[in-house]
């Protein structure tokens, strides 16, 4: 082992080899990957290394880009890098614009969910709390649109992350943000009182389907075109030259006429993209 990836009888990363993680990460995933985040490059991987009991980051690099590393391991370091953070009714003043401005103009424009079903679609939806929020808004909607249908459709590059969000299951302490009213409606408590968990109820979770997606594909594998996108708090870990090909790469999947949600951190100003901003973090797409 050399003194590169040891010291003090502890394994670290050396810089070439954090070089070769780094290009790797921003080329397939456009992660911004500076050095100053090595540490924390250092710190996420350790735990594969246990797992595999591969002795330095150099061995587990060589493994990594190997062609069985790729078929086998290369998900389970995807999910490492990602950063997944969520919450239930996350920035919820969006959905209050999307209840009462998007929906109705997409209804009485479009026929969305009245002469065919909506599509509403969580870019980046780590564990699902945001694309079961909507499911639970449009939902919620109904009651003021009667026959309103809608699908929700949440994507993210993570396949652990997706696995648990498709189950639906989340700890008591996660569903803090939910009204309660929504609470009584759409979870259900477990029945194991030994286990503090909520359930989606199976009507949401028919309505929402999971699938992964990487932002840097060309083709999203996604056959649909949707009425409402939110990708929020994605864009933030992405350059300025991959947020541009991102966006346009939504935007061919949004209609005309539709809308995109971001996050309050992120700003799409001097990017040559066919939308316009409507209200603060809320863009319609453009001819």
């Amino acid at each position: 082992m050399s003194d590169s990836d040891m010291h003090a009888g502890l394994c670290t990363m050396s810089q070439r080899t954090f070089r070769r993680f780094r290009r790797f990460i921003q080329a397939e995933l456009g992660i911004k990957m500076p050095e100053a985040k090595q540490t924390m490059l250092q710190a996420r991987l350790q735990k594969r290394l246990r797992t595999l009991k591969i002795r330095t980051f150099e061995e587990y690099a060589d493994y990594l880009f190997s062609d069985r590393g790729m078929a086998e391991e290369l998900a389970h370091m995807i999910d490492v890098v990602t950063t997944n953070k969520t919450d239930f009714f996350r920035e919820s003043q969006h959905f209050d614009y999307l209840t009462e401005s998007v929906l109705p103009q997409l209804v009485r424009h479009f026929g969305a969910g009245v002469r065919r079903r909506a599509a509403v679609w969580s870019a980046g939806c780590s564990s699902g709390e945001e694309a079961y929020t909507l499911a639970m808004v449009l939902n919620e909607f109904r009651r003021r649109c009667p026959g309103f249908s809608y699908s929700v459709l949440g994507t993210d590059i993570s396949t652990r992350m997706l696995k648990s969000a498709a189950s639906g299951i989340y700890p008591h302490s996660r569903i803090e943000p939910v009204p309660m009213r929504f609470r009584k409606k759409y979870l259900l408590k477990s029945r194991d009182r030994g286990k503090d968990l909520v359930r989606i109820v199976p009507e949401l979770r028919a309505a929402v389907r999971f699938y992964r997606v990487n932002f840097m594909k060309n083709d999203f594998g996604i056959r649909e075109q949707m009425d409402v996108v939110f990708c929020r708090n994605v864009l933030i870990y992405f350059d300025r030259e991959n947020q541009e090909k991102i966006l346009n790469s939504i935007c061919r999947h949004l209609i005309t006429g539709g809308y995109l949600f971001t996050g309050h951190s992120e700003t799409l100003n001097g990017l040559n993209i066919p939308l316009s901003q409507v209200t603060s973090t809320v863009y319609r797409k453009t001819l």
